[in-house]
């Protein structure tokens, strides 16, 4: 538990008052899975994305995502070596341990597609031929939902790749001066230090394992993901990747809080952000507020159960 939270107050020097978004990140992280951070401009996603990436000693990937953008360009592509009369495979930038996806709105659904399999599987086929990515492997990615010149709307395919989708949000008006502050002299971000190597994430994620889910909880996760699919507004609920992506991070969520069972706010507070960019709802309700009330909606009209959660 140490090492998470020297993770998080490392964070916390570059990104002011989001401790709730640090937190969210690091559970996808612990849990194995892949962030999508979405708001306006300006908010700090990229910064978030970046400051965790330093705060763990691992190789680190930046990849802007453009419309002329290849897949070849991420998973790396066969060229052929005149000296040794063969062609041989130069890795692309996909081969790291975080990744940033920077505005992956704006890169072709073809290009976007060639993030499929190394996030769900953690390998790249290229030419027939598969390579496995080292672990940990995390893909967080950025995107402005206000823009839509020269973006590419993901498919709900992808979305379902990431275990969060997290609204960033603007700071508080604290917040936003103890930023500026920092700023006055040079960029925070530039004297961030590790705290963790790779081996600490494998070791969290292994302890996150262990933490203890009552049955009634797993029950719960069950009844709230099957309220999800029997919504009048809502074309398709949550899918059995859904509930095993809560249980996981449920999990990861409690230890990351610096316990060994899961309760039934961990899953409250999770819901929003790991369930509601999977729905899709009928057509005229294409919102992604809708899809958050429609979540938020769910949680409050399904009764809590009432147990020792402890083992």
């Amino acid at each position: 538990m140490s090492k998470a939270s020297d993770i998080l107050d490392n964070v916390s020097k570059v990104i002011a008052g989001k401790r709730n978004v640090s937190e969210l990140v690091l559970t996808s992280i612990i849990a194995g899975g892949h962030v999508l951070l979405e708001d306006v401009p300006g908010t700090g996603k990229t910064m978030m994305a970046k400051a965790f990436a330093k705060s763990i000693d691992g190789q680190f990937s930046r990849i802007q995502f453009t419309p002329d953008l290849l897949p070849s360009d991420i998973t790396g592509v066969h060229v052929f070596n005149q000296k040794e009369g063969e062609f041989v495979f130069r890795r692309g930038p996909v081969f790291a341990n975080v990744i940033l996806a920077d505005e992956i709105n704006r890169a072709t659904p073809r290009t976007q597609s060639a993030l499929l399999e190394c996030m769900e599987e953690h390998q790249v086929t290229v030419d027939g031929e598969y390579s496995k990515l080292e672990e940990p492997f995390v893909v967080i990615a950025t995107q402005n939902p206000i823009e839509t010149a020269g973006t590419y709307q993901l498919p709900e395919a992808q979305l379902d790749r990431f275990l969060m989708k997290i609204n960033m949000g603007y700071p508080e008006k604290d917040d936003e001066v103890l930023i500026l502050n920092r700023f006055l002299k040079e960029d925070p971000s530039k004297e961030l230090s590790t705290v963790a190597i790779c081996e600490d994430i494998v070791a969290m994620k292994e302890d996150a394992k262990n933490v203890y889910v009552h049955p009634v909880l797993i029950d719960y996760i069950v009844e709230l993901a099957r309220m999800t699919r029997q919504q009048d507004n809502v074309s398709i609920g949550v899918s059995p990747r859904g509930t095993l992506g809560m249980l996981n991070a449920a999990r990861a969520y409690a230890y990351v809080a610096g316990r060994d069972y899961v309760v039934p706010e961990d899953i409250k507070i999770l819901a929003p952000v790991v369930w509601a960019h999977r729905i899709v709802l009928q057509t005229g309700y294409m919102n992604m507020d809708n899809k958050e009330q429609i979540i938020e909606h769910v949680v409050n009209n399904t009764a809590v159960p009432t147990e020792d959660w402890k083992r």
